[in-house]
């Protein structure tokens, strides 16, 4: 391994902002893939960077307060590991839930609906879930309205109240409203009276 080949990679990777999520593979234009990771494990020696997964590392953050490296980001996680797959994901179950000011709690299993097929990858306790949907259902819907599908079914036909629709249209803003109240026709008819009445 070059030092100019290792200097290549160890530039490409202070340009990342700390958090960011990158492969093995997002270096093959630079060296073949076994130099690739050897320059990837002597970045990792030196504490620039984090292995999460097989294959998958991060620029860590750190916590001055803490003192200690804080922990990936699921959501980054999730997405690169969709763009590396070329996968449309959506974030579904409590998830989903959560990203609408709908729940607090926070998931031991990070649900994403995908066109891509079903996968789990280990996020250290954390279980990253890629459950599969038709192109039809995921890849011609806007990020918003799936989202707000995914939520609803989550909570269920008979969960939904007053306060439920209040958070809702608090949250969603009113170029999403319009957007979801264009794409919900094709919603079932329940989960469509919900979109209006948020959208009102």
């Amino acid at each position: 391994m070059s030092e100019k080949i290792y200097d290549a990679i160890k530039t490409r990777i202070s340009s990342y902002d700390k958090g960011d999520i990158f492969f093995t593979s997002d270096f093959i234009d630079i060296a073949s893939l076994p130099t690739v990771r050897k320059c990837l494990g002597r970045q990792t020696e030196e504490r620039n960077i984090r292995r999460i997964m097989d294959g998958v590392y991060e620029r860590p953050r750190y916590s001055k307060l803490l003192e200690t490296f804080l922990p990936p980001d699921p959501e980054k996680v999730a997405y690169a590991i969709a763009r590396k797959y070329h996968w449309t994901i959506s974030p579904c179950g409590d998830v989903a839930l959560n990203k609408l000011g709908l729940s607090t709690q926070v998931p031991f299993v990070w649900s994403y609906v995908s066109d891509g097929p079903y996968r789990n990858f280990s996020l250290g306790n954390i279980t990253l879930s890629f459950k599969h949907k038709t192109n039809r259902a995921i890849s011609f819907l806007s990020a918003v309205s799936i989202i707000f599908l995914e939520a609803i079914k989550t909570l269920g036909k008979n969960n939904i109240n007053e306060n439920v629709i209040s958070i809702l249209k608090k949250r969603m803003k009113a170029n999403d409203k319009k957007l979801l109240l264009k794409e919900a026709v094709d919603f079932p008819a329940w989960i469509f009276d919900i979109a209006k009445k948020v959208c009102d």
